[in-house]
């Protein structure tokens, strides 16, 4: 599904949609209110957001991974699996499981370290701590009460921000950005804060800068003509890291986030950049949702984040998983 254009607005149109809102707050606050979370015997650190859509969750959590990993600790993530059709616990394995099956965010946190799918979180998390994990990354899942993290992080797209500020169905909100911030540790802005976040969360949480970087490769897309395509949470994004690297973008195809391309679509997308003179490139994500024959067809442009600050960052997850307690 893509986001209503009036999400990012406060219009007619979300102020119409704000009694709803409040239902959707009152069954979230209940949910939690009634749940008994299950605690794991291991750190458990919820990488998660307050908005429907893409953030960069995975990108941050790829980074914590591999800090912790630099720390001498076995990490393992846990996923819901969105967008595949295994309610698991499964032990994804990227050279068996595809997107269809495992979800592509999976897939890609596969590649990096244990990854375990499951709708019910609980029983994931257990799965993960019988594989002899010393701390869980779970990506996404700050809404989801069945689980009480260790620490939790709050990952905000900086280009995006909050929208108009509602509660879906009036806004992007998954939650009152209050109850929200009460939940978490910390605030990661991605990007650059173009829609104010620093300035929304204030004093009330720290907040951390990171920026998602083409990996070693991708400079030789500087000065190609390329037709760019990306169904993720803010498609505009991708278009304008391309820019960025120096590719001359003379077209550029939006899907909804999550799509899941046929054979077909993807031919359309190869023949219209041949006509262009031109190479089809998408990212990561969208590429493991590619069809396996259309895969050669396509060239990825991978990015990985980098945080401006490393120290806090380091600091927060030490005491996250008990290096550094708390003074």
């Amino acid at each position: 599904m893509r986001a209503p254009g009036f999400w990012a607005v406060d219009g007619t149109m979300a102020r119409l949609l704000s009694p709803l809102s409040s239902v959707w707050t009152a069954a979230g606050r209940t949910r939690r209110r009634l749940a008994s979370p299950y605690r794991p015997a291991v750190p458990l650190i919820c990488v998660g957001n307050a908005v429907a859509g893409g953030a960069g969750k995975t990108p941050v959590s790829l980074a914590l991974a591999a800090e912790l990993k630099d720390l001498g600790l076995k990490v393992g993530f846990l996923s819901r699996g969105h967008g595949g059709s295994e309610a698991g616990p499964l032990l994804v394995d990227p050279a068996v499981h595809d997107a269809a099956a495992a979800g592509d965010e999976p897939l890609l946190l596969a590649r990096s370290a244990l990854t375990v799918i499951s709708r019910d979180r609980a029983v994931g998390a257990g799965y993960l701590q019988a594989q002899g994990v010393d701390v869980i990354v779970m990506d996404d899942g700050l809404q989801n009460p069945t689980l009480a993290p260790t620490a939790s992080l709050l990952v905000v797209d900086g280009g995006a921000g909050f929208g108009n500020g509602r509660v879906m169905p009036a806004g992007p909100l998954r939650e009152p950005l209050e109850d929200a911030l009460a939940r978490v540790d910390a605030v990661a802005v991605i990007g650059e804060d173009r829609a104010g976040v620093a300035d929304t969360i204030g004093d009330t949480r720290p907040v951390m800068r990171g920026l998602l970087e083409p990996l070693p490769g991708t400079e030789r897309f500087a000065g190609a003509r390329v037709l760019g395509f990306a169904g993720i949470g803010r498609p505009a994004k991708f278009a304008e890291t391309l820019r960025e690297t120096g590719a001359e973008v003379v077209a550029f195809a939006e899907f909804p986030d999550h799509h899941r391309w046929d054979a077909d679509e993807v031919m359309e997308l190869v023949e219209r950049a041949r006509e262009l003179g031109a190479t089809p490139v998408t990212t990561e994500k969208d590429a493991v949702r590619l069809p396996a024959a259309a895969r050669e067809m396509v060239q990825v442009f991978p990015v990985a984040l980098v945080w401006r600050d490393p120290a806090p960052v380091t600091k927060w997850l030490r005491r996250a998983v008990g290096l550094d307690p708390a003074r």
